[in-house]
């Protein structure tokens, strides 16, 4: 592989169906960002380097008042969204190998 060649990106998959799951409530679970992919998986895989769970469901569209326009848009264009959850492990189960 040369210097050059583009690193091959990893796409996590976000849970499947709108509506299927309802999103992490309460037990330390913290809403952080509606993001589309790659930015969505290097969040996530940022937070659990840092010691975090990671949860990540299908964005839930608004009826009514709420606007879906870029997330219509985004889906015609075949992106994907989700929404990223994260809450800190107990401090016994995070791996850290800077420190084992």
């Amino acid at each position: 592989m040369t210097a050059d060649a583009p690193k091959a990106r990893k796409v996590i998959p976000i849970a499947a169906g709108e509506g299927t799951r309802s999103a992490p409530v309460g037990d330390g679970w913290e809403r952080l960002s509606t993001l589309s992919e790659p930015r969505l998986s290097e969040m996530a895989e940022n937070y659990r380097a840092l010691g975090y769970e990671v949860d990540i469901r299908d964005v839930q569209q608004v009826n009514g008042d709420g606007c879906n326009t870029c997330f219509d848009a985004g889906k015609e264009m075949g992106q994907s969204f989700g929404t990223l959850y994260v809450r800190r492990q107990d401090s016994g189960t995070a791996s850290d190998e800077l420190f084992d």
